[in-house]
């Protein structure tokens, strides 16, 4: 009993030393945070907000940047705009871009002239004909000339301008009609070829058009000239077309290029 009694008074006398020695060794800043625990995790919790903070404004720039950059014009776009706008100034110095074309009096024709097309619509009443004519923009082209180069070596080529037509012919109210191919040079008119058409006829048909319009009996050829000829189609009509539809390509070709411009500068 002695002894235990000696032991336990030992152990009580140590413990509290020990204790004591330890908490002495502690690190000053264990001991700190120990005591505030709270101050770092704030301090810590700052640096992780400014951080992403900084991160998402990087990001922001970068995505201003990049729509900048998609939203600038090209060099291209420029140059292209340039150009544009020089060929319209020119297309706006030709008279016949500006200059509207009167009509003559004994013009036998109605005009339907819609802007945005190339061709215009012709129709006019015939006895118990309806006679329509499609008329496209003109073809300039060299001028034939069946004389030997060597003979005019170094003289300027002239240009020739013709227009095409198709001229139907409708009788009755079958829907059939008499089709023509036409080709207007200037006081000359040209038959290029001809055909009954007929309403039910599919696109797909290979329908007998008959042969070429010059391998005709020369009389055949002169009697449809001049069937023709009373129903309108004379060097008279389709000189005047001629002035108009040269009128009409240059003035859609402006708006043309107004509507290319346009769209290169959205």
């Amino acid at each position: 009993m002695a002894i235990y009694a000696v032991l336990r008074r030992a152990s009580s006398t140590v413990l509290p030393l020990a204790s004591r020695r330890a908490t002495s060794f502690a690190s000053p800043l264990a001991s700190r945070s120990a005591l505030t625990p709270s101050s770092s995790s704030r301090t810590f919790h700052n640096f992780l907000i400014n951080r992403f903070r900084n991160v998402e404004l990087s990001h922001m720039k970068i995505t201003t940047v990049a729509r900048k950059s998609f939203a600038t014009k090209t060099s291209a776009d420029v140059t292209l705009t340039q150009v544009l706008d020089s060929e319209i100034n020119c297309a706006l110095e030709d008279d016949n871009a500006q200059r509207e074309i009167e009509i003559p009096d004994d013009f036998p024709f109605e005009i339907e002239d819609n802007p945005g097309e190339r061709t215009i619509q012709l129709k006019r009443q015939y006895q118990d004909e309806t006679i329509k004519v499609q008329v496209d923009i003109p073809n300039v082209g060299p001028e034939e000339n069946e004389a030997d180069d060597d003979d005019h070596e170094g003289e300027k080529q002239g240009y020739e301008a013709s227009i095409p037509l198709v001229v139907s012919v409708f009788k009755g109210k079958s829907g059939a009609s008499l089709e023509f191919g036409v080709t207007a040079f200037p006081d000359e008119i040209s038959i290029d070829s001809l055909s009954v058409k007929q309403p039910e006829e599919s696109e797909e048909q290979l329908a007998y058009e008959g042969p070429e319009f010059n391998d005709l009996d020369e009389n055949l050829q002169k009697a449809f000239h001049k069937y023709l000829e009373i129903r309108g189609i004379k060097p008279s009509t389709t000189n005047f077309l001629q002035e108009y539809m040269f009128s009409k390509d240059n003035k859609e070709y402006l708006e043309w290029l107004k509507n290319l411009k346009n769209f290169v500068e959205q």
